[in-house]
């Protein structure tokens, strides 16, 4: 059986002073997350605003458990890559 999961997080980047900087923090993470984890991660929403980001992260995986397990994984990878640059206000994860 295959179990697909969808983990929204959404990003406070006060560090943040213009769009470029946090395009450069948005998009080191995503590339990191993609090939550490082999996941899709995209930037959803708040694309216009210098502090706030938006990541939708899919996860397919033959096991639930294993899935859920990997979830917490990414959202403590998520917490330590972005210490100093922002912190997570928000996650949701959904089974698909």
């Amino acid at each position: 059986m295959i179990v697909t999961g969808l983990l929204v997080v959404e990003l406070h980047l006060p560090a943040a002073n213009s769009l470029k900087s946090k395009r450069q923090v948005v998009k080191s993470l995503k590339d990191r997350l993609g090939n550490r984890y082999n996941i899709s991660v995209a930037e959803v929403d708040h694309l216009d605003k210098w502090q706030r980001a938006t990541l939708a992260i899919a996860i397919v995986s033959s096991d639930q458990k294993v899935l859920e397990a990997q979830i917490e994984t990414i959202k403590s990878f998520i917490e330590q890559e972005i210490i100093g640059s922002g912190y997570i206000t928000a996650s949701e994860f959904t089974l698909l």
